[in-house]
């Protein structure tokens, strides 16, 4: 078995837990809301918490991890994590549950730049599009595909604080196969750039131009994807009545549009160039939000357009973590890069956005929510457009290139 297709194989399964571990909680938002009584902006508020805490912690340990190497941030994320996963079902009400959130971010957010550099590193120039997607896919496909219908099914015979608890063994497991598969100091990713944390690093990485827009970039993507995944449940139950069981199946439509999108896209790019499909996703995405806004309650048109619309999103996110920024930088900064982008994307967009959308459905309802990622892929699509090329392989990419 090849180096590089274990790394992507491990790195896969972590991200894949990070995603179950950061969206587990969305499907049972209404249950649990119920049974802690929380309100919309509480719902938001919660999630909120993790998002800044995941940015902030992307933001330092994207850098420790390109000086002091992959393992050690790799391991110790993957433990945290495992255990505060477990800790979300201990909770008794919304202080305690952001408590649990906000650390659980920090670990998450350490795990997600350090994975992608790792993930990079040992794919071969040809296939790094393809690789990544691979990496990324795992976390809509297990958060946002495979949970959703895992819960649906488990809360008819478990309550919903037990379900958190089954993911804590196999987290663990995980990150003893971390340990082991980065103990050759040749894998471990670190350039000998010194331990400390350097200010400079990040100035360094936010001169090149796409590091500096892969942030507003990050901050439209993720606006669309928390939306969408923490309102959405009740977006269904609440204004169109769905039941939980359909609530659930469209919900799905995130995960497996994400997964399908994460991969087949960014594998794409590898043979087009990145900006012709991060500009195609951008208006693809846009227009199946707007569709989606536009359904009623129609499971299956739902499922059609909510799918459509991460099949596009999830692919730009994916691109701008991924490829946009490691071609952009020297190999020593990937994770530098990817911490900054993921950092700015997630204290705007996945951190303070739930908490507006929260007060937007608590005060004037929430069939309004869809509005804001609609404003937020407008704006993206102006911003994509500035991009630069960083795989020119198609006339169409360079096209597109020269015109920046």
């Amino acid at each position: 078995m090849s180096r590089e297709f274990r790394i992507v194989t491990v790195m896969a399964l972590g991200f894949g837990l990070v995603g179950i571990d950061r969206f587990l909680i969305a499907t049972m938002y209404p249950v649990i809301a119920h049974d802690l009584h929380l309100s919309y902006g509480d719902i938001g508020v919660i999630t909120g918490a993790l998002a800044l805490a995941w940015g902030a912690s992307a933001l330092l340990t994207g850098n420790a991890s390109d000086r002091l190497g992959r393992r050690l941030i790799l391991v110790g994320s993957l433990i945290v994590f495992s255990a505060l996963i477990g800790a979300s079902g201990l909770a008794t009400g919304l202080a305690g549950l952001v408590a649990v959130r906000v650390v659980m971010g920090f670990a998450d957010g350490a795990y997600t730049p350090t994975s992608i550099a790792a993930t990079l590193e040992a794919s071969a120039s040809q296939r790094r599009g393809l690789n990544i997607g691979i990496q990324q896919m795992m976390l809509p496909l297990c958060g946002l595909g495979i949970a959703p219908l895992m819960v649906s099914m488990l809360l008819k015979v478990i309550d919903w604080r037990w379900i958190f608890l089954l993911f804590v063994l196999p987290g663990l497991a995980l990150a003893y196969a971390v340990s082991r598969l980065f103990l050759d100091a040749s894998t471990d990713g670190s350039k000998g750039r010194g331990t400390r944390l350097r200010l400079r690093d990040w100035l360094e990485v936010l001169g090149f131009r796409n590091v500096a827009l892969g942030g507003p970039l990050m901050l439209c993507w993720l606006t669309c994807l928390i939306t969408t995944s923490a309102f959405l449940p009740n977006y269904l139950v609440d204004y169109l009545k769905l039941p939980f069981g359909q609530m659930s199946t469209v919900m799905s439509a995130i995960g497996l549009g994400s997964t399908v999108g994460t991969i087949a896209l960014p594998w794409l790019s590898d043979v087009t160039g990145r900006k012709p499909i991060m500009v195609g996703s951008t208006i693809g995405a846009l227009a199946s939000l707007l569709m989606l806004a536009r359904t009623g309650g129609q499971p299956a048109s739902l499922f059609t357009w909510l799918f459509m619309v991460h099949f596009f999103n999830n692919a730009l996110i994916t691109l701008t973590v991924g490829p946009l920024c490691s071609e952009s930088v020297p190999p020593a900064l990937i994770a530098t890069a990817s911490g900054v982008v993921i950092a700015i994307g997630e204290l705007i967009g996945g951190g303070l956005t739930p908490i507006v959308v929260g007060q937007i459905a608590q005060r004037i309802g929430i069939e309004h929510i869809l509005r804001v990622p609609c404003v937020a892929m407008a704006l993206g699509l102006v911003v994509s457009l500035l991009t630069r090329e960083t795989r020119p392989t198609a006339r169409g990419a360079s096209l597109l290139s020269a015109s920046t």
